[in-house]
């Protein structure tokens, strides 16, 4: 069964979905034999919504399903509810993030792309306070928040059962300097650090490396259970976007494949990484 509380309602609302495609029914169809709007069905089957163990178990009535199916929703519904370790920060984390951090912590295979900034499972205290510090206005409480979450964030990564995680990260990223050289200089050797966790693979994507299939930054993630289907993330200054189904994630799996080929292999990345920190040390 799913970890994280955030994968249980998205697992719950993939079954859910399946059982009334099962039955050839519309939402608005099961609505009203439920006497529930056919849109209550659709955020139930979307996850835009808290759903209750006893709606759980009426749908379920009505599709006919086994008792131990039905035990099993109504527990994902119960589960659902909770909050998870990062929830507890408030208005540190934004909603639409706390959504992208529970399906991350229930990832197999962790694949990213970025083209701007160093990751956030591999960046400093101090490069993500300079980056809370001048993006969207928080008060000084929030960043807080919102920095430990990040660096707590990152003992993923060192769990036994880290997901496989590669990392591409555009030279750019490694030049612009975030604060000053001396903060760079540390996030330079973070970067270092993380790259030889055994879960780890990074690549740069080197100034001059010609055109790549690439806009922006992504994020591919993977998850061990087959009912669970990939996705990709995409995020902004406000909101994300989550892009789900074979089409989108076969392309942006075409993209990160080509971004691998145009890159630098794991150990000339660690080259450039290491010639680049000699400079911040001038």
């Amino acid at each position: 069964m799913p970890g994280s509380p955030t994968a249980r309602r998205r697992r719950l609302s993939i079954e859910l979905k399946k059982l009334r495609e099962q039955s050839g029914l519309t939402c608005a169809q099961v609505g009203q034999a439920l006497d529930w709007s056919g849109s209550k069905v659709n955020r139930m089957e979307t996850g835009s919504g808290r759903v209750q163990p006893s709606d759980i178990d009426g749908l379920c009535r009505f599709y006919g399903t086994s008792d131990e199916l039905r035990e099993f929703l109504m527990s994902l519904a119960r589960q659902a509810k909770m909050r998870g370790w990062w929830q507890q920060h408030g208005a540190g984390v934004p909603e639409w993030f706390n959504i992208y951090i529970g399906l991350e912590q229930d990832a197999s295979t962790l694949r990213q792309y970025q083209c701007e900034l160093v990751p956030g499972l591999m960046q400093t205290d101090a490069y993500a306070r300079e980056l809370h510090k001048t993006g969207a206005h928080m008060s000084s409480e929030d960043i807080d928040r919102a920095v430990r979450v990040r660096m707590e964030r990152q003992a993923m990564l060192m769990d036994a059962e880290a997901p496989d995680t590669w990392f591409i990260v555009n030279e750019g990223a490694l030049r612009n300097v975030i604060g000053d050289r001396e903060l760079m200089r540390d996030q330079l050797e973070r970067i270092l650090d993380s790259a030889e966790l055994p879960s780890v693979t990074l690549q740069i994507l080197p100034f001059g490396s010609g055109t790549y299939p690439a806009t922006g930054s992504f994020t591919m993630l993977g998850f061990p259970a087959p009912e669970d289907p990939d996705l990709v993330y995409r995020d902004g200054i406000t909101d994300a976007v989550y892009l789900e189904g074979e089409h989108h994630v076969r392309e942006y799996t075409r993209a990160f494949d080509g971004l691998r080929a145009a890159a630098l292999s794991p150990q000339r990345s660690n080259q450039l990484i290491k010639s680049i920190l000699k400079e911040y040390a001038r």
